[in-house]
């Protein structure tokens, strides 16, 4: 018998505009399970499968492959989850907007040198053939937006110091009218996206990062016609830009990730003008650290980073990493912690993490979440200890170079 709430298979093919042979393929690969399966084996589905199944055929719209998505859908109904779902979606559809007009532009410019010149200009088609294959790196710029987002998002819902992460290192970076400035791995943007009203009109900033993705992200953010920022895509070990040009350089959670931290500092040292000020945050050993109690409680096999970030650049060691470039890095700390109440936010935020949590919890993910609710039930007390060292270049030394 049909319970209220749920349709048939047939049924939620019809309202979906799909075939019942892909919902029963979908459901056959593990990529979209039924929400019931009665005593007789007839499959049921309910409102939040559909929220599932836009999020599928999305990503398979944007070209991923079903082994993509299985690894990406999530299969919790939960708000918190679809929200986040539905903001990556659409920054991948922008992403995937701006690529086809810059696709139409080199076949529109490969097609007028053809008939002008009556030959072919095999730069333009090796970038022709450049563009059409930027599809390969959606995925990770959609899981590196995803981490990014769920991380943010659990500091912003639960943290207690109201001042916040970005406005907090904003008010550390004491910017003034003229000052140039760059930022190392920017990300989305988020740390000017929250402080763009108090920004002075006089004054250049630099964003850069690694990821195309995430630069595209920061110039959306921020607005293509907000002629205080530049965007460059480069690896800061060598930052292509000419010494002594700046006054403030930002490397805000990104020098932990770099393989060799020394030859940045190297590089930060040399962009920056005399008496210019290099502003890197990190993390203690403290941070965070009840999460990676809370999932080893549930599986002891769970590591969440394979690498202890703060043993790479952290609270404890940063200034001794910075002292050869940097001899006065004083730490300061922001005060902080995280009180979570609900378990969707630090689902996400585990999820998101770089260890081998995946392999232990989708396949129990069920049982994952009862276990999460049950812990946040009354507030579940995360230690915070982030912060920043906040270096200067000496006014007497001359520039390095590497």
């Amino acid at each position: 018998m049909k319970k209220d709430g749920y349709y048939s298979s047939g049924e939620f093919a019809r309202m979906a505009h799909v075939t019942l042979r892909t919902i029963r393929f979908y459901d056959k690969n593990d990529i979209l399970k039924p929400s019931l399966v009665n005593e007789s084996g007839a499959r049921f589905y309910t409102d939040e499968d559909f929220a599932r199944l836009q999020q599928i055929l999305l990503l398979k719209y944007l070209g991923f492959s079903l082994e993509d998505i299985r690894e990406m859908n999530i299969v919790d109904s939960d708000y918190h989850f679809l929200l986040n779902s539905l903001n990556i979606q659409l920054k991948l559809v922008q992403d995937r907007i701006e690529q086809m007009q810059l696709v139409e532009k080199a076949i529109q410019d490969t097609s007028h040198a053809i008939q002008n010149q009556h030959t072919i200009d095999w730069s333009q088609m090796l970038n022709l053939i450049h563009l059409t294959g930027m599809e390969k790196s959606m995925k990770n710029q959609y899981q590196d937006a995803s981490n990014i987002s769920a991380r943010i998002n659990l500091h912003s819902l639960y943290s207690q110091n109201q001042q916040g992460w970005f406005p907090w290192i904003f008010q550390q970076c004491r910017i003034r009218f003229g000052m140039n400035i760059l930022e190392l791995g920017c990300g989305d943007g988020a740390l000017w996206t929250e402080n763009l009203s108090r920004l002075p009109a006089d004054i250049h900033i630099t964003l850069s990062d690694i990821s195309e993705g995430m630069l595209r992200d920061a110039r959306r953010a921020i607005g293509g016609n907000d002629s205080r920022f530049s965007f460059q895509t480069f690896d800061c070990h060598k930052i292509p830009l000419e010494d002594e040009r700046y006054d403030l350089v930002i490397a805000n959670h990104v020098l932990f990730y770099c393989c060799d931290i020394p030859r940045v500092c190297r590089e930060v040292q040399r962009v920056l003008k005399p008496g210019g000020r290099f502003l890197c945050s990190a993390y203690g050993s403290r941070h965070m650290k009840e999460v990676s109690r809370l999932v080893q409680d549930f599986d002891e096999r769970i590591v969440l980073s394979a690498d202890k970030l703060y043993e790479r650049f952290g609270k404890e060691n940063g200034a001794r990493i910075l002292q050869a470039s940097f001899p006065d890095s004083p730490w300061i700390l922001y005060e902080d912690s995280l009180l979570v109440t609900d378990p969707e936010p630090l689902i996400s935020y585990v999820l998101s993490c770089h260890g081998n949590q995946n392999q232990y919890i989708l396949d129990h993910y069920k049982e994952f979440r009862s276990f999460v609710k049950k812990k946040v039930a009354k507030g579940f007390s995360i230690t915070k200890e982030a912060g920043l060292f906040l270096a200067a270049k000496p006014e007497n030394t001359c520039s390095e170079t590497t």
